[in-house]
């Protein structure tokens, strides 16, 4: 794969230091401006304290692309809604073979990421299977099952069905590690009924394990979940009773494929008078800084 570096990111992984990659898709179809870019700054620079490296990827032109610079990342953030295409590992052909710009998804982010030599790549939540639709299962989970990524989440979006969510990334070989928790956390709020099978107590732990893991060398990916900060979380009741009105009025308006994620997450806003805005973008930052302190982590001998 032929990738056009930043300066910054091509200097830090020549010099062996830890660089979290980034996805676009919360840029160009998470959020409205200027929300998206503020998060994606704050995101930077919670990675950029702890010494690691932030890498965001894209498609620009047709070119696959490591690091955002200021001014593409503002160019991707003012774009007008689905100007910009998303792309997991299905759409890549197509879109840099014509020459057209692609935010990525966590499949996309997830493929570049490796291609690019990073390993380490903090996202919101993971895409899964969805609610009522057991067929309709993201990429972003076959993904992690043929890509060496950890990524670093509030687990899966709770607007999925987590229980056939965990079911497929078993299937996957996927290890799920709770960071702080013995239960998934479901994005906007900070528990489920589920349990994860690793439970990682702080970054030492989390570190030792993204070490064995990279030893192992499995050959596929890894997820590590992190609740969203308590300040922030939604109260179980009232996310599930947004998500199950919101997934209502998609299947309603017959929205299918990807177009499903970003309009519920959007009535979610609506819906909670912007809380799950306020707990979408808290998260952002706080899996931005604790990927990146794993990042800094394991690599100390």
């Amino acid at each position: 794969m032929n990738l056009d570096y930043a300066a910054p990111v091509r200097e830090a992984l020549a010099n062996d230091q830890p660089v979290v990659a980034l996805e676009t898709t919360v840029i160009t179809h998470g959020m409205e401006y200027p929300h998206n870019r503020d998060v994606s700054l704050a995101m930077i620079d919670a990675i950029g304290e702890t010494g690691a490296c932030a890498a965001i990827l894209a498609i620009v032109d047709g070119r696959v692309t490591v690091g955002l610079d200021d001014e593409l990342l503002e160019t991707f953030a003012t774009a007008e809604r689905d100007s910009i295409a998303k792309c997991s590992r299905r759409d890549l052909p197509g879109i840099v073979g014509l020459g057209q710009s692609g935010s990525l998804t966590v499949s996309g982010t997830a493929m570049v990421a490796h291609a690019a030599g990073i390993d380490l790549f903090a996202t919101g939540g993971i895409g899964g299977v969805h609610r009522g639709h057991p067929f309709d299962v993201s990429a972003d989970l076959t993904e992690l099952g043929r890509t060496p990524v950890a990524v670093v989440c509030a687990g899966a979006k709770s607007i999925l069905d987590l229980e056939l969510t965990l079911e497929v990334l078993e299937t996957q070989g996927v290890p799920v590690v709770g960071f702080g928790t013995d239960k998934l956390p479901a994005f906007y709020t900070r528990s489920s009924d589920f349990a994860v099978p690793t439970v990682a107590r702080d970054v030492a732990e989390a570190a030792a394990i993204v070490r064995a893991w990279r030893e192992l060398d499995t050959g596929n990916g890894m997820l590590i979940t992190v609740p969203v900060p308590e300040d922030s979380a939604l109260s179980e009741a009232d996310a599930e009773a947004a998500i199950v009105k919101a997934v209502a009025e998609a299947d309603a308006n017959s929205i299918v494929g990807n177009a499903v994620t970003p309009y519920v997450l959007g009535r979610i806003v609506e819906l909670t008078d912007g809380r799950s805005l306020t707990a979408n973008k808290a998260l952002l930052v706080n899996n931005a800084g604790v990927a990146a302190a794993i990042a800094v982590e394991s690599i100390r001998s």
